[in-house]
């Protein structure tokens, strides 16, 4: 008799059979349920009809292939479908029994592949059919496995019969009501096979759909089945699934997180928004964190499964799917790298920690590759990205011995090896080191990039003369495209341009320029079919700088500027925002230095005017950021006033310390030239916003940066201070209502100039006076040209912020203004009848970078560079056309991505931070010391030197071995070491201001005992030494005298009077022309002596007796002595010779003039003419193109940008 809770006990059963696979109990469930509940025959028959299938099904692929079991069990269930579809019209009081049904009928036109049918007999979803149903929490779990099932057979239906869009649409219409069915609780078999049956073809059919570009992947759902699929993957309770295959058919569960990975990859790749369909719910700020946790997820588990089940392969197997997502790992990650994310995108350790992810990912992907060549090439860039140099050139040396015996094999064998890198890739990657190492390393780095680059113009050439050969060489090798060839070309000039600067050998530094010239000029040649790389005119400009071609650099530089910008996708994903007016920068400071040689320093303002201006708006740079600092310039106030409110970054925040540091070595420039201009007074007070600027662009660095400095401008200046924006800079009024200076008046202006000053190193009360040049034309009159200006006295400049120049400056308090453009004065403010300098009010408010509001068009440029040209003599254009013939400069286009963003440490930043700092207080303390402010020079240098010892100190400490005191370390410019002796050098510097010039020597001393080839110590005792051999600087006496005034007035430098027993010495003649090691020539002249007797010629060079006391044979007491014995006097020459000599053959020496100047005097000194000729000539010729600083200060990375 039928039993009601028994049916209902049995119907549950059956369920739980079904949703289990127990197939082998249905038969018997389905006769319990026929006895205790004969009404419910539509759900009797369709559980008949399944485990029929199913049984089938099994049956089939035991014994037959996976493709014909789905029609063998067709032949055996079809008898089912009368019985079961007459079921289905009577079934009216259980809608889910007939749902379940409805279902069956369709799977069996499905298994019998009649897929039309299947189509018309598939009910819709659920909720469709049944509306009064809202959810499918209240169902049983067999009716959401048939709600699956119909989902997943009617796409599968329209995907076969060639839809892929309305079989995308299906699945997508079903999954809103089936994303939770497997989240509740653990699921079991059948609903686990169905979902993953219908994820699986959902996600691999919208996989195809988005490779193939049906499918937008800006769409907010894109990404729903791939989302759903990773909620099926977790919902198993913290326990994954396992790799492999999901059911019988089916694609690798890894294959399936290939294609998400893909999607993602792809969003991040176009710069695409984030789409937030079925996304889940997490605490991430921001849409690109957010992104960047949903694909490292992703990349997780597929990396996981495909490492998991693949086997190391023979030597000749190849392991495709790995290197596949080794190069999609390395495209995600040079963006995430890039410029265009900020730290707080990438998440908890931000870009180390990515980077050092990638880096396990590679290692990772070694183990599961033989001889990978791709992998090495990444474990090179992504060790240098971390910094990492020593494991990156590592890494680079053996890829570099693989491609070489690869490509050997290739060329022997003839048959393609897959596993081996295009000759493309090649020469990128070997570019790419030889950047490196110009950019971050020394001298054993430069002479290993001048190797490397001998290899690649070999690898090039040969490169060549295979693709210019028949089509038949060529079979086997991918074309290399045009840009890889400019690439190398610009590389193998970089080398040789950094290699010119370390060689030992003077001699061939001429022809290793001219090679770095002609191949960074071949760069740059339009056969390439490419837009100019920045990087390539940056280095030539430069090139051509040090080797004095100024016309030709201030047109490829002015070229480069005015030229269009190349259109590029997605440049700001990997270079930034204001990726070419930030990376414009260091040639709008080369084109100020440029300039400013030509003495044209309105037009060098103004150039560095145009590397802040171009960004139009000063709070694009600065941001909203509030600033330290009593001093604050327009610029900066304007940044601030932007937004009272704001906090917002700007682009400074973002840069790295090389681009900071360009930016901070504009702004001293602009500071040289305000003091060639203005003077140092004027200088002085502008110098105090490098103490606001450094912490802005820098951050604290635990140093209270206004302690020494907190001082008012001298009174004495304050009468001829001059409002900058009146002067030199104008105001915003007049730069855009004036028309352009004329050259005639320009040159008039710059005829105002006073005389440069002579060597400071020497005491100013007994200067040397330099040797008049006269530059004559072949008829002997003067030359009118501007050399003839500058090489007269070598004058026509201030010594800026060079320590040591070649004429006095005239420190007069008269001094005339030069180059004035125009202003009101600043007065003095008048209180109690003293005159006290106040700042500047609004109106006159001195901007030094000069920001306005305006912004800077092309048309303002070009009229600014156009004029900056005006005046090129016809020979210099000349000149200037064949330097750039072949050069095509018509667009500029972005750096190649050819380094990485390099992210160092935060103890090196906090290194490279402090060393800046260091250069800056010492630039400021030469401003304080030309000022005349002798007492705030001191604290400045103070400061510097305190910087310095805690450097010394934290680099002692360390433990590591990494670091060093005399080495300077990768991406570091100078060793502590170096930096000690800058600090002991402005020491000796400002000694010698204060008329102590033992003082001094003993400072320049210090400074060569930490750096032996420092240049200014070097000029600066050299020419102490040789004041000391021509009798200029009497020594001090051994033993103070009874007259403490006049002792210590000798003490401090000034020359004793004459005792009256020195008339009473017999007179020697003038010391000997012949310093130690140098060939002796004739002595300058005769003196009264060898014309009347008794000297002969023999004799003159012979070494002269010292001075003695009369009567006696020996010397006479020190306290009585008015000069040094003569082999002092010698030592002194002969060592100030072999300083100089070594220092003009080094890199930092070969083109510094005050060196030459020095050295010329030295070869004067000794009699050889001919030479101190020669030096002259070349120290004339160097002042002719000097900047109003040093090229070293445009060279933050070397040559490379």
């Amino acid at each position: 008799m039928p039993d009601t809770a028994k049916a209902a006990q049995y119907v549950a059963q059956l369920d739980d059979a079904r949703c289990e696979e127990s197939w082998d109990a249905v038969p018997e469930l389905v006769r319990k349920v026929r006895k205790h509940a004969p009404d419910r025959v539509c759900l009797t028959l369709t559980a008949e009809t399944e485990a029929a299938i199913a049984k089938a099904g099994q049956k089939a692929t035991s014994a037959d292939r996976p493709s014909t079991a789905s029609a063998i069990a067709g032949l055996e269930v079809s008898g089912h479908l009368p019985n079961l579809l007459a079921a289905i019209e009577t079934e009216q009081t259980y809608p889910e029994h007939r749902f379940q049904a409805k279902v069956c009928v369709g799977w069996v036109h499905w298994v019998l592949r009649e897929y039309s049918l299947a189509l018309t007999r598939l009910p819709d979803n659920f909720d469709q059919e049944y509306p009064l149903y809202d959810t499918l929490d209240g169902l049983s779990e067999w009716t959401k496995v048939c709600a699956l099932k119909a989902a997943y057979l009617r796409a599968n239906c329209l995907a076969r019969d060639g839809k892929r869009t309305g079989a995308l649409e299906a699945f997508e219409s079903a999954l809103p009501s089936l994303s939770g069915v497997w989240a509740t609780r653990p699921a079991r078999q059948q609903l686990r096979y169905w979902a993953e049956l219908f994820l699986t073809e959902y996600c691999m059919l919208a996989g195809q759909a988005i490779r193939e570009g049906e499918k937008s992947l800006t769409d907010p759902n894109c990404l729903a089945c791939f989302r759903t699929w990773s909620k099926y993957w977790a919902s198993s309770k913290g326990a994954p699934l396992a790799g492999g295959y999901g059911f019988r058919g089916s694609v690798p569960r890894r294959q399936v997180w290939s294609e998400y990975y893909y999607a993602l990859s792809e969003i991040l790749q176009q710069d695409l928004p984030f789409p937030t369909g079925h996304a889940a719910v997490n605490n991430e700020a921001s849409a690109k964190n957010q992104l960047r946790a949903e694909l490292k997820k992703v990349e997780t588990i597929y990396q996981g499964l495909l490492f998991t089940e693949t086997r190391f392969p023979k030597a000749d197997e190849q392991r495709a799917e790995v290197e596949d997502f080794v190069s999609r790992v390395m495209e995600n990650w040079a963006i995430l790298n890039g410029r265009g994310w900020k730290e707080q995108d990438l998440g908890a350790g931000g870009r180390e920690s990515l980077s050092h992810g990638v880096l396990d990912t590679l290692y990772g992907a070694a183990t599961k590759t033989f001889h990978s060549t791709a992998v090495l090439r990444h474990l090179f860039t992504v060790h240098l990205a971390v910094a990492e140099f020593d494991l990156a050139f590592m890494s680079f040396d053996s890829y570099l011995d693989l491609i070489k015996k690869g490509k050997a094999r290739v060329e022997k064998t003839g048959h393609h090896e897959p596993a081996l890198d295009d000759d493309a890739a090649m020469l990128e990657t070997i570019s790419a080191c030889i950047a490196a190492l110009c950019r971050y390393g020394g001298r054993e780095a430069a002479e290993k990039a001048r190797n490397l680059a001998n290899e690649l113009e070999h690898l090039v050439e040969k490169l060549r003369q295979v693709f210019s050969a028949p089509e038949g060489g060529v079979a086997s090798r991918t074309v290399v495209p045009p840009n890889a060839f400019a690439l190398s070309w610009q590389s193998i000039g970089l080398a040789h341009a950094q290699w010119a600067r370390m060689t030992y050998d003077s001699e061939s530094r001429t022809q290793i320029q001219e090679r770095a010239t002609q191949a960074l000029r071949k760069s740059l040649s339009p056969e390439f079919g490419r837009a100019v790389d920045i990087r390539g005119v940056f280095a030539l400009g430069l090139l051509y700088a040090e080797q004095r071609k100024l016309s030709v650099a201030i047109e490829l530089i002015k070229t480069a500027l005015l030229a269009d910008k190349a259109v590029e996708e997605n440049q700001d994903l990997h270079n930034g925002p204001y990726w070419r007016e930030r990376s414009l920068i260091p040639l709008w400071h080369l084109l100020a230095l440029l300039l400013s040689a030509r003495q044209e320093y309105v037009m060098a303002a103004r150039a560095c005017e145009g590397a802040i201006e171009q960004f139009k708006d000063p709070y694009v740079l600065f941001g909203g950021k509030h600033l330290d600092g009593n001093y604050r310039s327009d610029h900066l106030n304007e940044a601030e006033g932007k937004d009272e409110k704001s906090t917002g970054d700007g682009l400074v925040d973002e840069m790295d310390d090389y681009e900071k540091e360009s930016i901070l070595e504009i702004k001293m420039t602009q500071l040289a030239i305000l003091e060639l201009v203005e003077g140092p007074a004027v200088a002085v007070n502008a110098s105090t916003e490098l103490l606001t600027l450094f912490p802005r662009l820098f951050g604290d660095v635990e140093q209270k940066l206004e302690l020494a400095l907190k001082v008012e401008p001298p009174k004495s200046s304050a009468a001829t201070l001059r409002s900058i924006r009146g002067s030199v800079f104008g105001s915003r009024s007049e730069r855009t209502s004036r028309p352009r200076q004329s050259v005639a008046n320009t040159n008039e202006k710059l005829a105002t100039i006073p005389s440069r000053p002579q060597t400071t190193q020497t005491v100013q009360s007994i200067a040397t006076t330099a040797p008049a040049i006269q530059v004559t034309n072949e008829n002997g009159d003067p030359r009118s040209s501007r050399k003839s200006r500058k090489s007269e006295s070598i004058k026509g400049r201030s010594e800026s912020s060079r320590r040591g120049s070649l004429r006095k400056r005239d420190s007069s308090g008269s001094r005339r203004r030069a180059l004035s453009t125009g202003g009101p004065q600043h007065q003095p403010t008048v209180v109690d009848g003293e005159r006290f300098f106040t700042p500047f009010d609004d109106i006159n408010l001195p901007q030094y970078f000069n920001f306005s509001s305006r912004s800077i068009t092309a048309t303002s440029r070009s009229g600014t560079l156009k004029h900056s040209e005006s005046h090129i003599s016809n020979g210099s254009s000349s000149q200037s056309n064949g330097e750039l013939a072949g050069i095509s400069v018509a667009e500029v286009e972005s750096f190649a991505r050819l380094l990485p963003f390099v992210q160092f440490t935060q103890d090196h930043n906090k290194r490279r931070r402090r060393a800046i700092l260091v250069g800056v207080w010492l630039a400021i303390a030469g401003f304080y010391r030309r000022a005349g402010l002798l007492d705030d020079a001191q604290k400045a240098c103070a400061e510097a030197q305190k910087i310095v010892q805690g450097l010394e100190t934290d680099v002692s400490s360390d433990t590591s071995g990494s670091v060093s005191v005399r080495q300077a370390g990768w991406g570091h410019k100078k060793s502590i070491e170096e930096l000690l002796g800058d600090v002991w050098a402005e020491k000796g510097n400002l000694s010698i201001a204060r008329e102590k010039p033992y003082q001094a020597r003993a400072n320049f001393e210090t400074a060569l005992t930490h750096y032996p080839d420092h240049v200014a110590a070097i000029v600066g005792l050299s020419s102490i030494l040789m004041d000391v051999y021509s009798e200029k600087l009497l020594p001090p006496p051994a033993v103070p005298g009874l007259d403490m005034v006049a002792s210590a007035a000798t003490i401090d430098g000034t020359p004793l009077p004459p005792p009256p027993s020195t008339k009473a010495l017999p007179r020697y003649p003038s010391l000997p022309s012949v310093p130690l090691g140098l060939a002796t020539t004739a002595p300058l002249g005769p003196t009264a002596e060898t014309k009347s007797g008794p000297f002969t010629k023999e004799k003159l060079f012979q070494p002269s007796p010292p001075a003695v006391a009369p009567g006696t044979g020996e010397l006479p007491p020190p306290y009585k002595a008015t000069s040094l014995p003569l082999l002092d006097r010698l030592a002194a020459r002969d060592r100030a010779y072999m300083l100089l000599s070594g220092l003009t053959k080094l890199g930092t020496g070969w083109n510094h003039s005050e060196a030459w100047f020095a050295l010329a005097r030295a070869y004067e000194e000794s009699g050889q003419l001919d030479k101190a000729k020669d030096a002259l000539w070349w120290c004339v010729e160097l002042e002719d193109a000097r900047g109003a600083r040093e090229w070293e200060s445009v060279r933050v990375g070397g040559y490379v940008l």
